[in-house]
């Protein structure tokens, strides 16, 4: 199976009712959506994140699955969960990889998630 055929799309949003200018808090929830255009079951079974704030500072994250979770997603089907990041500057860029597996072969492989932005709204006044 291609790694082509799994699809990944990212909506970030800044939480500005959670996030705090005076202390250096700015919360982002992100929405993912894995889109499975293979003819194979697949499971996501791990995750790794990159999160590097706008000072330049990095910071890496992996784990089993996402939200609690390694589900399995059918032929033409689309798994949806948001999470969320917090940042110490109201700039930072993620990117990652998702660790899947094809179910009828038994392989692993690794979908790139590619870099999106998070960044706090300019005001307009």
């Amino acid at each position: 199976m291609s790694d082509l055929a799994i699809k990944v799309n990212v909506v970030p949003s800044y939480r500005a009712d959670e996030s705090s200018d005076g202390e250096s808090r700015y919360v982002f929830s992100y929405t993912v959506t894995v889109h499975n255009q293979s003819p194979h079951s697949v499971q996501l079974m791990a995750r790794y994140w990159k999160i590097t704030q706008g000072s330049g500072d990095c910071q890496e994250v992996r784990g089993k699955g996402v939200v609690g979770q390694q589900p399995l997603i059918g032929p033409g089907q689309s798994f949806r969960y948001t999470s969320r990041a917090i940042l110490q500057t109201p700039v930072g860029v993620m990117e990652g990889a998702y660790t899947l597996l094809d179910t009828s072969t038994q392989r692993v492989f690794e979908v790139a998630i590619t870099p999106f932005r998070l960044a706090v709204p300019l005001q307009l006044h």
